[in-house]
Protein backbone atom coordinates (compact mmCIF):
# COMPACT_ATOMS: atom_id res chain seq x y z
CA UNK A 1 0.00 0.00 0.00
CA UNK A 2 1.47 3.21 -0.61
CA UNK A 3 0.07 6.54 0.70
CA UNK A 4 0.67 10.30 -0.35
CA UNK A 5 -1.25 13.04 -0.20
CA UNK A 6 -4.49 12.01 0.65
CA UNK A 7 -4.11 9.33 -1.75
CA UNK A 8 -4.64 5.67 -1.01
CA UNK A 9 -2.92 2.98 -3.73
CA UNK A 10 -3.80 -0.54 -2.26
CA UNK A 11 -1.51 -2.01 -4.68
CA UNK A 12 0.84 0.31 -5.39
CA UNK A 13 0.12 0.37 -9.70
CA UNK A 14 0.13 2.48 -11.48
CA UNK A 15 0.14 3.34 -15.49
CA UNK A 16 2.92 5.42 -17.03
CA UNK A 17 2.12 8.52 -18.88
CA UNK A 18 2.81 7.65 -22.39
CA UNK A 19 2.56 10.17 -25.10
CA UNK A 20 -0.24 9.40 -27.99
CA UNK A 21 -0.56 6.24 -25.85
CA UNK A 22 -2.48 7.35 -22.08
CA UNK A 23 -5.47 9.20 -23.41
CA UNK A 24 -8.53 9.16 -20.99
CA UNK A 25 -10.06 5.84 -22.76
CA UNK A 26 -6.73 3.54 -22.48
CA UNK A 27 -6.34 5.07 -18.64
CA UNK A 28 -10.06 3.88 -17.99
CA UNK A 29 -9.29 0.32 -19.19
CA UNK A 30 -6.12 0.40 -17.50
CA UNK A 31 -8.10 1.45 -14.25
CA UNK A 32 -10.85 -1.36 -14.70
CA UNK A 33 -8.35 -3.90 -15.07
CA UNK A 34 -6.78 -3.42 -11.82
CA UNK A 35 -4.51 -0.01 -12.24
CA UNK A 36 -4.79 1.88 -8.55
CA UNK A 37 -3.18 5.38 -10.21
CA UNK A 38 -2.80 6.45 -13.54
CA UNK A 39 -0.89 9.58 -15.58
CA UNK A 40 -2.12 11.64 -18.28
CA UNK A 41 0.29 12.16 -21.49
CA UNK A 42 2.35 15.06 -21.25
CA UNK A 43 1.20 18.60 -21.07
CA UNK A 44 3.45 21.20 -21.96
CA UNK A 45 3.27 24.03 -19.93
CA UNK A 46 4.32 26.81 -21.59
CA UNK A 47 1.47 25.76 -24.19
CA UNK A 48 -0.70 25.91 -21.64
CA UNK A 49 0.04 29.26 -20.08
CA UNK A 50 0.55 30.58 -23.94
CA UNK A 51 -3.34 29.26 -24.97
CA UNK A 52 -4.57 31.46 -22.00
CA UNK A 53 -2.92 34.81 -23.42
CA UNK A 54 -4.26 34.59 -26.84
CA UNK A 55 -7.03 36.49 -28.05
CA UNK A 56 -8.11 34.05 -30.52
CA UNK A 57 -8.35 31.18 -28.84
CA UNK A 58 -11.39 29.32 -27.92
CA UNK A 59 -10.61 25.54 -27.51
CA UNK A 60 -7.22 24.43 -25.48
CA UNK A 61 -5.59 21.42 -27.67
CA UNK A 62 -2.80 21.12 -25.18
CA UNK A 63 -6.02 21.51 -22.25
CA UNK A 64 -7.66 18.25 -24.00
CA UNK A 65 -4.71 16.99 -22.82
CA UNK A 66 -5.37 17.72 -18.83
CA UNK A 67 -8.75 16.54 -18.53
CA UNK A 68 -10.00 14.23 -16.07
CA UNK A 69 -13.28 12.57 -15.40
CA UNK A 70 -14.88 11.43 -11.79
CA UNK A 71 -14.46 7.90 -12.73
CA UNK A 72 -10.74 7.97 -13.88
CA UNK A 73 -9.28 9.06 -9.94
CA UNK A 74 -6.68 9.25 -8.42
CA UNK A 75 -4.79 9.92 -11.56
CA UNK A 76 -2.33 12.94 -12.15
CA UNK A 77 -1.98 15.09 -14.69
CA UNK A 78 1.64 15.32 -15.64
CA UNK A 79 3.49 18.46 -17.17
CA UNK A 80 6.72 19.40 -18.91
CA UNK A 81 9.17 22.32 -19.36
CA UNK A 82 11.92 24.09 -17.70
CA UNK A 83 10.84 27.27 -16.76
CA UNK A 84 9.13 27.62 -12.61
CA UNK A 85 6.93 30.22 -13.68
CA UNK A 86 5.46 29.00 -16.49
CA UNK A 87 5.42 25.19 -14.74
CA UNK A 88 4.02 27.07 -11.46
CA UNK A 89 0.93 28.42 -13.39
CA UNK A 90 0.43 25.40 -15.15
CA UNK A 91 -0.16 23.91 -12.19
CA UNK A 92 -2.24 26.56 -10.59
CA UNK A 93 -4.90 26.23 -14.02
CA UNK A 94 -4.63 22.44 -14.12
CA UNK A 95 -5.87 22.41 -10.63
CA UNK A 96 -8.12 25.00 -10.47
CA UNK A 97 -9.80 23.56 -13.92
CA UNK A 98 -9.16 27.10 -15.21
CA UNK A 99 -7.83 27.29 -18.67
CA UNK A 100 -9.44 27.90 -22.16
CA UNK A 101 -11.64 24.49 -23.62
CA UNK A 102 -11.18 22.72 -20.10
CA UNK A 103 -13.81 19.49 -20.32
CA UNK A 104 -12.81 18.16 -16.99
CA UNK A 105 -15.29 16.84 -14.94
CA UNK A 106 -12.58 17.09 -11.46
CA UNK A 107 -9.28 18.17 -10.97
CA UNK A 108 -6.74 15.53 -10.66
CA UNK A 109 -5.86 13.85 -7.74
CA UNK A 110 -1.79 14.91 -8.34
CA UNK A 111 0.49 17.05 -10.74
CA UNK A 112 3.33 14.89 -11.77
CA UNK A 113 6.71 16.43 -13.15
CA UNK A 114 7.96 15.18 -16.65
CA UNK A 115 11.71 14.93 -15.90
CA UNK A 116 12.44 11.72 -17.77
CA UNK A 117 11.21 12.13 -21.32
CA UNK A 118 14.04 11.18 -23.30
CA UNK A 119 13.15 12.61 -26.81
CA UNK A 120 15.45 15.13 -28.85
CA UNK A 121 12.35 17.66 -29.20
CA UNK A 122 11.89 17.84 -25.55
CA UNK A 123 15.46 17.86 -24.45
CA UNK A 124 16.63 20.13 -26.99
CA UNK A 125 14.59 22.81 -25.13
CA UNK A 126 16.34 21.58 -21.38
CA UNK A 127 13.40 19.93 -20.47
CA UNK A 128 12.21 15.95 -19.65
CA UNK A 129 15.22 14.07 -18.63
CA UNK A 130 17.50 17.26 -19.76
CA UNK A 131 16.87 18.21 -16.54
CA UNK A 132 18.96 15.66 -15.03
CA UNK A 133 22.00 17.71 -16.00
CA UNK A 134 20.98 20.44 -13.92
CA UNK A 135 19.59 19.44 -10.37
CA UNK A 136 18.92 22.92 -8.99
CA UNK A 137 16.92 24.32 -11.76
CA UNK A 138 14.85 20.64 -11.06
CA UNK A 139 14.32 21.79 -7.56
CA UNK A 140 13.58 24.88 -8.37
CA UNK A 141 10.64 24.02 -10.54
CA UNK A 142 9.17 21.45 -8.16
CA UNK A 143 9.21 23.67 -5.22
CA UNK A 144 7.14 26.43 -7.56
CA UNK A 145 4.55 24.24 -8.57
CA UNK A 146 4.13 22.48 -5.11
CA UNK A 147 3.61 26.36 -3.70
CA UNK A 148 1.02 26.23 -6.46
CA UNK A 149 -1.24 23.84 -6.10
CA UNK A 150 -2.64 21.81 -3.06
CA UNK A 151 -2.22 18.87 -4.65
CA UNK A 152 0.44 16.09 -3.81
CA UNK A 153 3.15 16.76 -7.00
CA UNK A 154 5.40 13.62 -8.00
CA UNK A 155 8.03 13.54 -10.35
CA UNK A 156 9.23 10.99 -12.66
CA UNK A 157 12.74 10.67 -13.60
CA UNK A 158 15.48 8.80 -15.21
CA UNK A 159 18.53 7.09 -13.84
CA UNK A 160 20.84 9.92 -15.45
CA UNK A 161 21.67 11.60 -18.42
CA UNK A 162 24.05 8.58 -19.76
CA UNK A 163 26.16 6.12 -18.19
CA UNK A 164 29.17 8.69 -17.09
CA UNK A 165 26.08 10.74 -14.97
CA UNK A 166 24.27 8.88 -13.05
CA UNK A 167 22.65 10.67 -10.23
CA UNK A 168 18.97 9.52 -9.83
CA UNK A 169 19.95 9.76 -5.88
CA UNK A 170 20.75 13.05 -5.92
CA UNK A 171 17.53 14.08 -7.93
CA UNK A 172 15.26 11.97 -5.63
CA UNK A 173 16.93 13.89 -2.69
CA UNK A 174 16.74 17.39 -4.30
CA UNK A 175 12.99 15.85 -5.19
CA UNK A 176 11.91 14.99 -1.95
CA UNK A 177 13.37 18.43 0.02
CA UNK A 178 11.94 20.82 -2.70
CA UNK A 179 8.33 18.89 -1.40
CA UNK A 180 7.84 16.00 -3.66
CA UNK A 181 5.07 13.90 -1.94
CA UNK A 182 6.11 10.70 -4.56
CA UNK A 183 8.41 9.61 -7.03
CA UNK A 184 9.14 7.18 -10.06
CA UNK A 185 12.20 5.88 -10.96
CA UNK A 186 13.03 4.73 -14.50
CA UNK A 187 15.84 2.55 -14.50
CA UNK A 188 17.91 4.01 -17.14
CA UNK A 189 19.75 6.83 -18.73
CA UNK A 190 18.33 9.37 -21.37
CA UNK A 191 21.39 7.80 -23.49
CA UNK A 192 19.93 4.62 -23.45
CA UNK A 193 16.30 5.76 -24.48
CA UNK A 194 14.48 2.43 -24.38
CA UNK A 195 17.28 -0.31 -24.96
CA UNK A 196 16.59 -3.64 -22.94
CA UNK A 197 18.37 -3.64 -19.96
CA UNK A 198 17.39 -1.54 -16.28
CA UNK A 199 19.37 -0.61 -13.55
CA UNK A 200 17.38 -1.85 -10.85
CA UNK A 201 20.31 -0.83 -8.54
CA UNK A 202 19.80 2.42 -9.21
CA UNK A 203 16.30 2.39 -7.82
CA UNK A 204 17.18 0.33 -4.81
CA UNK A 205 19.36 3.43 -4.16
CA UNK A 206 16.96 5.93 -4.52
CA UNK A 207 14.32 3.83 -2.48
CA UNK A 208 17.45 3.73 0.46
CA UNK A 209 17.87 7.64 0.10
CA UNK A 210 14.68 9.09 0.19
CA UNK A 211 11.28 8.91 2.88
CA UNK A 212 8.90 9.32 0.02
CA UNK A 213 7.72 6.87 -1.58
CA UNK A 214 9.35 5.31 -4.79
CA UNK A 215 7.46 3.47 -8.08
CA UNK A 216 9.88 1.17 -9.64
CA UNK A 217 9.80 1.43 -13.97
CA UNK A 218 11.25 -0.20 -16.61
CA UNK A 219 11.17 -3.48 -18.63
CA UNK A 220 7.61 -4.51 -16.19
CA UNK A 221 6.27 -7.13 -18.67
CA UNK A 222 4.40 -9.72 -16.48
CA UNK A 223 3.86 -10.09 -12.76
CA UNK A 224 6.78 -12.03 -12.57
CA UNK A 225 8.45 -8.56 -13.59
CA UNK A 226 7.01 -6.49 -11.37
CA UNK A 227 7.26 -9.03 -8.27
CA UNK A 228 11.21 -9.13 -9.00
CA UNK A 229 11.65 -5.17 -9.10
CA UNK A 230 10.16 -4.82 -5.74
CA UNK A 231 12.00 -7.60 -4.12
CA UNK A 232 15.63 -6.35 -5.61
CA UNK A 233 14.68 -2.81 -5.22
CA UNK A 234 12.54 -2.75 -1.95
CA UNK A 235 10.34 0.04 -4.15
CA UNK A 236 7.28 0.67 -2.75
CA UNK A 237 4.95 0.08 -5.90
CA UNK A 238 5.44 -0.21 -9.50
CA UNK A 239 4.43 2.27 -12.72
CA UNK A 240 3.95 0.12 -15.87
CA UNK A 241 4.92 1.81 -19.49
CA UNK A 242 4.37 -0.49 -22.16
CA UNK A 243 4.32 -3.79 -21.07
CA UNK A 244 0.56 -2.17 -20.46
CA UNK A 245 -0.15 -1.33 -24.31
CA UNK A 246 -2.63 -3.87 -25.78
CA UNK A 247 -2.46 -5.96 -22.22
CA UNK A 248 -4.41 -3.91 -19.70
CA UNK A 249 -4.40 -6.95 -17.95
CA UNK A 250 -1.30 -6.83 -16.55
CA UNK A 251 -2.53 -4.78 -13.71
CA UNK A 252 -4.73 -7.94 -12.49
CA UNK A 253 -1.99 -9.85 -13.27
CA UNK A 254 -0.14 -8.56 -10.61
CA UNK A 255 -2.73 -7.64 -8.34
CA UNK A 256 -3.12 -11.65 -8.34
CA UNK A 257 0.09 -12.50 -7.87
CA UNK A 258 1.02 -9.98 -4.88
CA UNK A 259 -2.19 -11.56 -3.31
CA UNK A 260 -0.25 -15.77 -3.94
CA UNK A 261 -3.18 -16.19 -6.45
CA UNK A 262 -3.73 -17.19 -10.11
CA UNK A 263 -4.72 -15.49 -12.79
CA UNK A 264 -6.50 -16.56 -15.69
CA UNK A 265 -6.67 -13.82 -18.99
CA UNK A 266 -9.48 -13.38 -20.82
CA UNK A 267 -10.07 -15.57 -23.61
CA UNK A 268 -9.39 -14.12 -27.28
CA UNK A 269 -13.12 -12.93 -27.47
CA UNK A 270 -13.48 -10.56 -24.01
CA UNK A 271 -10.44 -9.46 -24.87
CA UNK A 272 -11.37 -7.99 -28.11
CA UNK A 273 -14.62 -7.08 -26.84
CA UNK A 274 -12.83 -4.79 -24.17
CA UNK A 275 -10.15 -3.74 -27.22
CA UNK A 276 -13.36 -2.02 -29.17
CA UNK A 277 -14.72 -0.53 -26.15
CA UNK A 278 -11.80 1.18 -26.03
CA UNK A 279 -11.80 2.19 -29.66
CA UNK A 280 -15.52 3.33 -29.39
CA UNK A 281 -14.81 5.80 -26.35
CA UNK A 282 -12.23 7.46 -28.34
CA UNK A 283 -14.05 7.59 -31.34
CA UNK A 284 -16.66 9.43 -29.16
CA UNK A 285 -14.28 11.63 -27.62
CA UNK A 286 -11.55 12.65 -30.64
CA UNK A 287 -14.38 12.00 -33.66
CA UNK A 288 -13.92 9.12 -36.40
CA UNK A 289 -10.73 10.46 -38.60
CA UNK A 290 -8.73 10.86 -35.24
CA UNK A 291 -10.02 7.95 -32.85
CA UNK A 292 -9.79 5.82 -35.72
CA UNK A 293 -6.58 6.33 -36.60
CA UNK A 294 -4.93 6.27 -33.19
CA UNK A 295 -6.89 2.97 -32.45
CA UNK A 296 -4.92 1.35 -35.22
CA UNK A 297 -1.83 0.73 -32.76
CA UNK A 298 -3.59 -0.26 -29.93
CA UNK A 299 -5.71 -2.81 -31.77
CA UNK A 300 -2.42 -4.00 -32.90
CA UNK A 301 -1.13 -4.05 -29.61
CA UNK A 302 -4.39 -6.13 -28.86
CA UNK A 303 -3.21 -8.97 -31.42
CA UNK A 304 0.14 -9.30 -30.28
CA UNK A 305 1.04 -13.01 -29.59
CA UNK A 306 -1.84 -14.72 -31.69
CA UNK A 307 -1.77 -16.86 -34.74
CA UNK A 308 -2.30 -14.71 -37.65
CA UNK A 309 -1.78 -11.15 -35.40
CA UNK A 310 0.74 -10.19 -38.76
CA UNK A 311 -1.34 -10.68 -41.21
CA UNK A 312 -4.59 -8.83 -39.08
CA UNK A 313 -2.53 -5.54 -37.90
CA UNK A 314 -1.90 -5.57 -41.88
CA UNK A 315 -5.62 -4.79 -42.51
CA UNK A 316 -5.95 -3.23 -39.17
CA UNK A 317 -3.60 -0.15 -40.79
CA UNK A 318 -5.33 -0.31 -44.06
CA UNK A 319 -8.78 0.21 -42.91
CA UNK A 320 -11.06 3.13 -43.49
CA UNK A 321 -13.26 3.10 -40.28
CA UNK A 322 -14.67 1.87 -37.35
CA UNK A 323 -16.81 -0.18 -39.13
CA UNK A 324 -14.04 -2.15 -41.28
CA UNK A 325 -12.02 -2.07 -37.72
CA UNK A 326 -14.77 -4.15 -35.93
CA UNK A 327 -15.46 -6.44 -39.02
CA UNK A 328 -11.68 -7.11 -39.24
CA UNK A 329 -11.35 -7.59 -35.11
CA UNK A 330 -14.19 -9.93 -35.05
CA UNK A 331 -13.28 -12.01 -37.67
CA UNK A 332 -9.87 -12.86 -36.41
CA UNK A 333 -11.38 -13.15 -32.72
CA UNK A 334 -13.45 -15.82 -34.24
CA UNK A 335 -10.63 -17.67 -35.93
Amino acid sequence: MIKFGNITLPYGLALAPLAGVSDRAFRRVCRACGADFSVSEMVSAKALCYEQKSKKATRSVTGLLASVHADETPMAVQIFGHEPEFMAEAARLITANDYIGCVSEVPPSAIDINMGCPVKKVTGNGEGSALLKDPALAGRIIEAVVKATHLPVTVKIRAGWDKDSINATEMARVAEASGAAMLCIHGRTREQMYEPGVNRQVIADVKAAVNIPVLGNGDIYTAADALSMIEETGCDGVMIARGAMGNPWIFSEVRAALAGKTYTYPSHTERFEIALAQVREMIEEKGERVGVAEAKKHLAWYCHGIEGAAATRSRIMQASGYAELEKIIREFADQ
